[in-house]
């Protein structure tokens, strides 16, 4: 499915139960995992888990095949991988917590600046 198309039906699988604060981070030249995170706040455990479980059957019915559901009914932080569209369904505390939205937007955005740093971190994390 177009990335297009996938980033569509998972919106407006949020949209649908009134997901709030929902926000695209193009994360393609970032990770080779996935090309898109969708980040949107619910206003319970409850809403939570019904707007991710309201994309996993809406990704269902359009014939998509799932890579994995992270999180459960009583989490504030439910996560729904749809391959190059990964969802994060959160509580606003969880998403103040996390801060997904400058945690990738502060890292360098090419792949030599990425290798540098990490082998920078490796470094580090071998000299303590």
């Amino acid at each position: 499915m177009h990335i297009d198309t996938l980033k569509n039906l998972a919106i407006d699988a949020l949209e649908e139960l009134k997901a709030r604060d929902i926000t695209q981070l193009d994360v393609a030249k970032l990770t080779e995992v996935t090309d898109l995170m969708l980040i949107a706040s619910g206003t319970s455990t409850r809403h939570v888990a019904a707007l991710a479980q309201n994309v996993v059957e809406k990704a269902k019915a359009s014939g998509l095949h799932l890579r994995g559901v992270e999180g459960g009914d009583n989490a504030d932080w439910v996560l729904v991988d749809l391959g190059d569209v990964v969802v994060h369904i959160m509580l606003p505390e969880a998403r103040a917590l996390y801060d997904l939205e400058r945690l990738w937007a502060d890292l360098p955005n090419d792949a030599g600046a990425i290798s540098e740093s990490l082998k920078k971190f490796e470094e580090r994390a071998t000299m303590s």
